[in-house]
């Protein structure tokens, strides 16, 4: 993590959330942000038809920018798509069709508009697609231009490409190439709109300094590159995943309430740091809320979570789903915001195993998964951790005239046919 002492007060407040991993030339891209607006973005490629939880790190940095009066802007990959990042990965990516492409890219900038304005006349976030201009570079153009720019040796020697390489698992020409693509999207970008800072995490380091090094060499201009560090939860965990998948970001993917309920279940030692990182709070006031022990730390995660939701959803569904969670986990009533399923009367009526229940809710896959759930008590039946897995579950076991079931981050209600 960096520890340059920032003058300028947005990589100060970015500093003090966590945010800075690395930067090329600190002092310079701090004198940058002192002497006036800066332009900078951050690319996402549409791998999905939804960004999610794992994107909000730099969905939140483009936040503070704009609300420090500078100018993001978020670049959506539809071109770089088409060939895939292999960063870290340890094969290629299935290539998609250009309809895939299309229909994620669409998702992705409804995600883009969930976390920006892009309507705000003073400091207004911009949306570009990168295929506007990668689809209309010629091959040799771009050997020509750019990839007289790119020593082998220095591309062989990015972290990424060389764990690949030593575990022997190969990297295709194709893949070689998007590191060019991403650099000639930052000239592309600093000469169209004055672009002069990308980015991205901490697995972008070396595509993101091949880009500073391409501005360089062909506009005769000093850019800079930053980096945001990968984040994992206490015990490990990479941010954004769960044993139920990616916590999506458009309602459709992953109701609101799952998306509270995700942010509502960070660990204790978690709960600081995330309000900083995730929400728009002043620094002094997650810090307070971080340091609360005891049963008042839960009152800090409900914070987080509703903070957290409000920025993504809006104020009014944020509240809904911290209602919903407290009528339902606290005061033991049902909330018609719930996701729901129908259960056929009669097979309640004779009885269905514990295991079998959730195998019907969805939460799990298979009856193996369920019941490994319930040997590790994380099954429980109307907010009762379930002990037996083959246990009968009837009609008596309704409550309001549903059963509730709750597995992990997920929570779902059977309702009962009339």
């Amino acid at each position: 993590m960096e520890n340059t002492t920032y003058k300028s007060p947005f990589l100060q407040e970015a500093q003090a959330r966590g945010y800075i991993y690395q930067s090329t030339h600190p002092e310079a891209l701090d004198q940058a942000f002192l002497e006036g607006p800066v332009s900078a973005y951050i690319g996402f490629d549409p791998t999905a038809d939804s960004l999610h939880v794992g994107h909000a790190l730099c969905l939140m940095v483009l936040r503070l920018m704009q609300r420090h009066g500078h100018r993001p802007i978020a670049l959506v990959g539809d071109g770089t798509a088409q060939i895939g990042d292999p960063s870290f990965r340890e094969e290629a990516r299935a290539l998609m069709t250009v309809e895939t492409i299309a229909q994620n890219s669409a998702g992705v900038a409804r995600s883009l508009r969930q976390f920006l304005d892009f309507d705000n006349a003073g400091s207004s976030a911009r949306m570009l697609h990168n295929a506007a201009w990668l689809n209309r570079l010629t091959y040799l153009d771009l050997l020509r231009d750019v990839g007289v720019h790119f020593s082998v040796n220095r591309m062989l020697s990015f972290d990424s490409v060389r764990q690949r390489l030593e575990r022997e698992q190969g990297l295709t020409f194709l893949e070689f190439n998007y590191s060019i693509l991403q650099s000639y999207d930052f000239r592309a970008l600093n000469r169209a709109e004055g672009v002069t800072l990308q980015i991205g995490g901490s697995d972008q380091w070396g595509n993101i300094v091949a880009g500073v090094e391409l501005v360089r060499r062909t506009e005769g201009k000093q850019v800079f590159g930053l980096t945001l560090p990968l984040i994992t939860t206490a015990s490990g965990a990479k941010m954004g995943k769960s044993a139920q998948g990616a916590r999506w970001v458009l309602a459709e993917k992953l109701p609101v309430f799952e998306y509270w309920q995700f942010w509502r279940n960070t660990e204790d030692a978690d709960v600081g740091r995330f309000l900083k990182m995730f929400t728009d709070l002043p620094v002094a006031e997650c810090e307070r809320l971080g340091a609360l022990e005891g049963a008042e730390i839960n009152e800090a995660k409900k914070i987080l979570a509703t903070e957290a939701t409000a920025i993504c959803h809006g104020r009014a569904a944020a509240e809904e789903a911290a209602q919903t969670a407290m009528a339902t986990f606290e005061q033991g009533r049902l909330s018609t915001s719930l996701p729901t399923i129908s259960l056929a009367r009669q097979v309640l009526a004779e009885g269905l195993p514990a295991y079998r229940i959730f195998v019907e809710t969805g939460l799990v896959k298979s009856g193996g998964e369920a019941r490994r759930l319930i040997r590790g008590g994380g099954a429980r039946l109307n907010d009762v951790v379930v002990a037996d897995e083959n246990q009968m579950i009837t009609l008596n076991d309704l409550s309001e005239d549903v059963l509730r079931v709750s597995s992990g981050k997920k929570h779902h209600v059977i309702i009962k046919p009339e």
